[in-house]
């Protein structure tokens, strides 16, 4: 009985790395696991010893709990004061949750993205798109490889149903995913655009940025941010330079995040705001910065 127990406490990561997915937040992540853990402890013995694969039951219950949940997400995302973007996490935090690749692992890097251990924002962005069961189907599917029959049976669906949503939602991926550039391309373009930012001038940031460039930042209404999708170039610069000039005191590291390179900026030992960005032919296309407080707390309390 106490390796079974350890079995089902082995799975926490994972689960906490599927609920991640499923919503885009640690706090929500950690709710989707404690209820999966919850109904567990609620089983009876007898139960437990019916069930063939603690891990897989798991991970169906958790995808049903994380379906509930988007559901009253939603409607709190729908409030939401300026953009709503997923919590930045480190690439490493969920590194090996996902396993390794088999022969049948596609070969298109643009499809492999989806099975990696390190999440893009990029990613993330599509799947807030998505419904809450499209979503859960293709995080259950496409990134877990649970059965579609497990999922129907989760979901409360047909199989035929579920396979359906899973269709719709890598339709979503296909048609909004970005084009992805080899990692040191990516962090090239982030270095020499961070040495930019340090002049203080327009000029030499309009090189790193994509004509049509937009910029989106999460205060969440608690801390003061950009309301609206900041676009262009010339548009962006001039917010950042605005940002740095009143802030000179702020410190930035460099952290390794889903989407590449990225930047940690600090006021002292306090972590003020994370900076992720999407780069394509050498120049950003997209920018992406949290400030809300409670999307930073996985940094502030590691220190």
């Amino acid at each position: 009985m106490d390796d079974d127990l350890d079995d089902v406490f082995r799975e926490r990561r994972r689960l906490l790395a599927l609920g991640y997915r499923m919503t885009g937040t640690l706090a929500d992540a950690e709710d989707v696991v404690q209820e999966t853990y919850l109904r567990w402890y609620r089983l009876t013995e007898a139960e437990r010893e019916t069930i063939a694969n603690p891990a897989g039951w798991l991970t169906t219950v958790a995808g049903r709990v994380a379906l509930d949940l988007l559901g009253s997400a939603r409607h709190r995302r729908e409030q939401y004061v300026g953009p709503w973007l997923p919590e930045p996490v480190p690439a490493e935090l969920f590194a090996g949750t996902i396993g390794s690749r088999t022969a049948s692992t596609p070969e298109d890097p643009l499809d492999r993205i989806t099975l990696d251990d390190d999440v893009s924002t990029a990613l993330l962005v599509v799947l807030e798109a998505m419904t809450p069961a499209e979503r859960v189907a293709f995080v259950l599917h496409d990134v877990f490889a649970v059965p579609f029959d497990e999922i129907a049976e989760a979901v409360g669906r047909s199989s035929a149903a579920v396979r359906q949503l899973a269709s719709s939602a890598r339709r979503h991926v296909r048609e909004n995913r970005a084009t992805v550039v080899p990692r040191a391309e990516h962090d090239r373009v982030v270095r020499a655009f961070q040495q930019a930012t340090r002049t203080g001038e327009v000029a030499p940031l309009l090189k790193f940025l994509a004509p049509d460039v937009e910029l989106r930042s999460d205060g969440g209404g608690v801390v003061s941010a950009a309301r609206n999708v900041v676009s262009g170039a010339d548009n962006v610069a001039r917010f950042l330079l605005g940002i740095a000039a009143k802030n000179p005191h702020f410190t930035a590291e460099e952290k390794h995040f889903g989407d590449g390179l990225g930047l940690v900026f600090r006021d002292g030992e306090n972590v003020h705001s994370v900076m992720n960005v999407h780069v394509e032919a050498g120049v950003i296309t997209q920018l992406w910065i949290v400030l809300n407080p409670a999307k930073l707390t996985y940094w502030n309390s590691s220190q």
